[in-house]
């Protein structure tokens, strides 16, 4: 099996649970706090390694980041690219509606000081056909889709967060996009969403990559220049969407990596993502495989 590396965030998550979200002036009081592991780096490795798949991630933390280290080796993902750095681990301030929407403030830390040269000896480490998975919360994340690319890897970027830097990225040498619906509607170019125009001018724009959009309650769509597949979500009472789209990425990579077809893909992902919203938090909501597909079985067996 061909493998993965994840070149990935690694945060702190500081969790406020909330009435309401906070307004500009305003001092409110939280109902609950609690200190988590997160990241969408982090989150999407734990994802795909709960999903069956074997994953390597590289990145860098503080020495207030221990508990990433140990969260990921617990979790069964190989850490011996991790380097230590002096200072602080990324770390992002949560607030979470009693709804369970959420709004984040994320500080970069060490995942800011991911140098080319180590970019550069993680990859060499790697085979023509292995996969990058890349999101946006570290530094250099154009150099390593260039150097990916160069040595043969197949390139998946989850463009999170979305920012004016990631158009001067060489998208064109990325192979798979995994993006949201505002993440969809930057790239395609439009002010006001709409999926069918989003979906014609990413194909337009990066005719040789396959895309995976997520719409929320809307579900989601797989597309390339001649397929296009839609999954509809599994409702449930969310908790926490927290890490939801980082389980959703996470499962969809490890079935491809397995050899799932894309619906079978997308099915599985869309799945777990259900299962994550019902649990606060982001890297501890990620369900494992044997649990996703006991759900999937209780569903169908409800739907017969």
């Amino acid at each position: 099996m061909k493998k993965i590396i994840n070149l990935g965030s690694l945060n702190l998550d500081k969790v406020y649970l909330v009435e309401k979200f906070v307004q500009p002036g305003e001092s409110i009081h939280a109902l609950r706090y609690s200190e988590n592991c997160g990241g969408k780096g982090l989150n999407q490795s734990i994802a795909m390694a709960r999903a069956g798949a074997y994953v390597y991630h590289a990145g860098k933390i503080g020495k207030d980041g221990i508990r990433l280290r140990d969260c990921l080796k617990e979790a069964g993902v190989e850490t011996s690219f991790l380097e230590e750095t002096g200072a602080v681990s990324g770390h992002a301030l949560i607030q979470v509606e009693q709804s369970g929407q959420n709004s984040i403030i994320v500080h970069r830390g060490a995942n800011d000081l991911i140098q080319k040269d180590y970019i550069s000896n993680v990859l060499e480490k790697f085979s023509p056909e292995d996969v990058l998975v890349l999101q946006n919360e570290i530094s250099n994340v154009d150099y390593a889709i260039i150097e990916a690319k160069k040595r043969g890897l197949r390139v998946v970027f989850n463009p999170s967060p979305i920012d004016e830097n990631v158009l001067e990225y060489k998208l064109s040498d990325v192979d798979c996009f995994i993006l949201n619906e505002n993440e969809a509607g930057f790239l395609a170019g439009i002010s006001e969403f709409d999926e069918d125009n989003a979906i014609s001018r990413l194909r337009e724009k990066y005719p040789e990559a396959s895309f995976v959009m997520t719409l929320g309650e809307k579900g989601s769509y797989y597309f390339d220049r001649s397929r296009k597949f839609y999954q509809e979500i599994f409702r449930v009472d969310a908790v926490d969407t927290t890490g939801a789209g980082d389980t959703f990425c996470g499962y969809y990579v490890a079935g491809m990596i397995k050899g799932l077809n894309i619906p079978e893909r997308l099915y599985l992902a869309s799945a777990a993502a259900a299962m994550a919203v019902c649990v606060s938090g982001a890297a501890q909501s990620i369900p494992h495989l044997g649990d996703v597909n006991h759900f999937l079985a209780a569903r169908e067996r409800k739907a017969i």
